[in-house]
Order: structure tokens, then sequence, then C-alpha cells
């Protein structure tokens, strides 16, 4: 397959990255939607974050299964049907009236978004030649940290001057275009598809690999709400999980084509790497969600204010990420960015975790900054440090898995910040009203007030002036249990730093350095 020049390079430069950044968009553009979505539907915040975790879940069980998927179908064939999907999936999501057809849509929506990101980056570096792909690797990077980013501003925008369903919606004609697009000038790879009797289907490690992730995500979201052990559903789930993902290990080391190759976690170099990218994912996904519930539900940022304070800052990250590209194509040690990456990032979680409840919007533009230059610094070394010490024919693989993982520890971050913040909620507002002192008198100057401004009777006075101390007392409670958060996430940054150690570099050729950039494209 010849490599496309000019314009016909431009438009799949465009596509894809507009694909992917479309992907992405919709793992953060619900975030800012959340109180809206949830008042709408008439269920609380944690339960509307499902609507995150369905999408995330979806993610997690296609990345690691899309390598397959492409050889089995043709990479044009599934990419196209991905982009159909997803593009449906959106406009079901903007059509749903209750929160299980919301969670169910936006399943499917990240099944077909899932392959949209792992895809589209191959596609963009087979339309450059091997010793460019570094340049590819910075363009798509942009995308990587644009995206996310980019989600929340939007999402605020139309949630401002439209309503929730338009946030889903708004992919439609962007999915037509780029649907037509590639339909045009995305060549079939050379056999793709054809060799349909050399794959096997590991139906029974897809199937264990579902139950697995869907009982532990199930587990992890509800299990503060239903009193962890206590409850027979998070009892069953719990046993489900345990043996779903024993029997996983079991189905993937036994078959000789297995939907995912786990011997490779087997490398140490890898099965360290994998943890950090765990924790990066945990850090990511996290920090997009509790940010604009805490901007919005205490600090009384509009949702397009919340979204435009991470847009500006981002920019330094869409700068740096060619930048990285075009270092680790050249050969660049990863190690010291990954490190600085994650310091970066460690010290923007403890900085947020002491911002006060008076701060300005302004005010949080260079926590933002260091956000996005920690993970500029962090993503695509965390790529590359992956193969470090693979054969070049599991490069594929390994960032496959590297990636599974990633979005994994998003899902887990999302379910350990909901529970964490129902359980820090509940002992600061109880430590708050215990330590209240002269609330009584508090209560009687405020009921006071409002007799004497709106003429009400005292018992109507009281109720109202007990109803405003109770808001300002969860107003702080809630405050403080979002820094709270904020705090672990630097505490799991800081703790897997040492780990770096056990960490090495082996010096990759300039064919290599070609290989394992591709492989990061077809496995991302």
């Amino acid at each position: 397959m010849a490599t496309p020049k000019g314009f016909a390079q431009a438009i799949i430069v465009i596509t894809t990255i507009s694909a992917a950044i479309m992907e992405l968009v919709d793992t953060s553009i619900i975030n800012v939607a959340l109180n809206d979505m949830s008042g709408s539907l008439g269920v609380n915040i944690e339960d509307i974050s499902w609507v995150i975790t369905s999408y995330a879940i979806a993610n997690v069980i296609i990345i690691p299964l899309t390598g397959f998927l492409a050889a089995y179908f043709g990479r044009k064939n599934y990419y196209l049907a991905s982009m159909i999907i997803f593009t449906l999936a959106s406009y079901m999501c903007g059509q749903s009236t209750s929160l299980f057809e919301l969670i169910l849509w936006r399943f499917i929506q990240g099944i077909g978004g899932g392959a949209l990101l792992s895809t589209s980056q191959s596609i963009l570096f087979d339309a450059f030649e091997p010793k460019d792909r570094g340049k590819a690797a910075g363009l798509f990077g942009m995308g990587i940290v644009l995206g996310p980013t980019l989600g929340p501003t939007l999402g605020g925008y139309l949630m401002e001057h439209f309503s929730w369903p338009l946030i889903f919606l708004v992919n439609i004609p962007i999915g037509i275009i780029a649907t037509t697009l590639s339909f045009i000038f995305i060549d079939k790879k050379e056999g793709e598809g054809k060799d349909k009797k050399s794959i096997n289907i590991d139906y029974i490690g897809i199937g264990l690999l579902m139950a697995a992730v869907s009982c532990l995500q199930y587990v992890l979201e509800r299990g503060e709400s239903e009193d962890w052990f206590n409850s027979s559903a998070i009892r069953t789930c719990s046993i489900i999980t345990v043996i779903s993902l024993g029997l996983f290990i079991w189905q993937e080391l036994k078959v000789k084509q297995p939907a995912v190759n786990i011997r490779l976690l087997g490398n140490r170099n890898l099965g360290v790497t994998t943890i950090f990218t765990f924790v990066a994912g945990f850090g990511l996904f996290t920090s997009v969600f509790v940010y604009p519930v805490l901007a919005q539900r205490v600090l009384g940022f509009t949702p397009y204010e919340t979204g435009l304070a991470l847009l500006a800052p981002t920019l330094f990250g869409v700068v740096a990420m060619p930048i990285m590209g075009i270092l680790l194509s050249k050969g660049t040690p990863p190690l010291p960015f990954i490190a600085v990456g994650f310091i970066m990032f460690t010290i923007y979680a403890f900085m947020n975790s002491r911002v006060s409840l008076d701060i300005g919007k302004g005010d949080l533009f260079w926590l933002f900054v260091i956000r996005a230059l920690g993970i500029a610094m962090s993503q695509l070394p965390l790529i590359n440090q992956a193969v470090a010490g693979l054969h070049p024919k599991d490069y594929a693989t390994g960032i496959g898995l590297n990636n599974m993982v990633r979005q994994l520890g998003g899902a887990f971050g999302i379910a350990v910040a909901n529970n964490y913040v129902a359980k820090q909620y509940a002992q600061h507002r109880a430590d708050l009203v215990s330590n209240m002192q002269n609330g009584l008198g508090n209560a009687n100057n405020i009921a006071q007030n409002i007799i004497a401004k709106t003429g009400d009777a005292a018992s109507i006075a009281n109720t109202k002036a007990l109803t405003i101390m109770s808001g300002s007392v969860d107003r702080q409670s809630y405050y403080l249990a979002y820094l709270d958060t904020f705090r672990l996430i630097g505490i799991f940054f800081l703790f897997v730093l040492p780990l770096i150690f056990f960490l090495r570099v082996k010096k990759k050729t300039a064919e290599e350095l070609a290989m394992s950039m591709k492989a990061a494209s077809e496995a991302h």
C-alpha cells in the first residue's frame, strides 16, 4: 500500500485526528452536565456517574480486542462500522429518557469509540513514512491531550445555551463527515480481512473478560451505597469477579490465540509499566471527573466557566506533545520524561487539595498548566516504555495491554472517587455539626434577618434559617471531601514513583523505533 501524499495525506490526518478527538471528547464532555442530567432524569450524582463508567467499561473491553477485530473484518471495514455505531449510539443517547437507556447507549457508544481511538492512530501512522512517524505520534498526541479537555469546554457551552441531549447529538454531523471521508480516502490494507480461517475467536476469553470487568465495576460503584458485603448483590458480583478473573487468566494462558495475550505481563518492564499506566489512568480520569463537580457544586462556576478554565492551560500540553513525539522517535530515553510527568501531576494534585472556597477562575490557570505538561510528558513515553524489552512482533500486543490497563485505571478511579467523596462527605459533615458552636444563636440571627426582610412568620423563618445553615454545612463538607480526593490522587502518584527504578531502557535501532511507533498506532 503506497503512502499517500499531499491532499490525500492531509485529509487522512484531519479525519483520523478528528475521529479520535470526537471519541476522547465524549469521555469528558458529560462531566460538566452531570448536575443537570441527574436532575432531568431524577437520579442522584452517584447514579449518574454510571453514564461515564459504562463508556469506560466498554472501552476497557474493546481496546484489547481491536487488533483481532480489525484483522478479522478488515481494518477499513471495522473502522467504518465503528464510526457508524458511535454516531448512531450518540443519537440514541440524546433521545434517552431514563438512566437505564442512557447507560445502555453509552456502553454501545463506548464499543464504537474504543475502536475509533485505536484504529485512527494505526491509519494515521500508515499515512507517513517510517522516518516521519515521530511527527505522526506528536500530531496524534495533540489530539490525546486536547480531546479530554475540550470536552468540558464544549459541554459547558452547550449546557449554558441549550440542554444536555445536545452534547451527544453534536457528534452526528462530525460522525457523518468522518465516515464519508474515510470511505473515500482511506485505502484497505493489502490482504486485510481475507485470512479469517487462520483466526480462532476466543469467545470464552472475551466472555470472561466482560463478566470480570462489569461485575468488578459494579462492586466499586455501588459498594459504598449498598454497605459493601452486607448486600447480596455486592457479594454475588464479588464472587463472579474473582471466578471470572481466575478463569480468564487460565483461559488466556491455555489457548494458542488468546483474546488478550497476558503472557507478556511476565516481562518485568511491561509489568511495571502497566502499574504506572494504571495510576496515570486513575489520575487523568478522576481529576477530569472530580474538578467539574467541585467547580459547579461548591465553587459556583457555570458549566461553561468550568470547561473554559481547563482549555487555555491545555494548549501548553498540545504544544509539548509533538516535541515529545520527535524526541522519542530520535531515541531519547523515556524514563526521565515519565518521572518528571508523574512529579508534575503529583504537584498538581496536592496543590489542588489546598484551593480555597473563594478561589477565582483565573487562579486555577497555572495549576492546569502543570497538569497539562504532566500529561504530555508521561503519555507517549509510557507507550514507548511499554515495549522496551519486548520482541518487535509483540509490540502491538504489549501496548494493547498497556492501554487496556489505562482505561481500567480510569474506570476504577471514577468508582473510587465516588465512594471516597461519599465517605469523606459524611465524615466531614458529622465533624462540622458536632463542633458547631453557637449554632442555635446563628440560626436565630438568620431567622430574625429573614423576618425583617420578608415579613415571614417566625416558624417559617426558623425553617428557612435551618435550611440555609444545612446548605452551608453541606457545601463545606463537599468542599473538604473533594479536596481529600485530590490528595488521594497525589498519594497514588507519589507512591508509584519509586517503581521507576525497576524499569530499564533498551537502546533501539532506527528500525525498532519506527516499528514501536507503528505498534503504538495499531494498539492504542
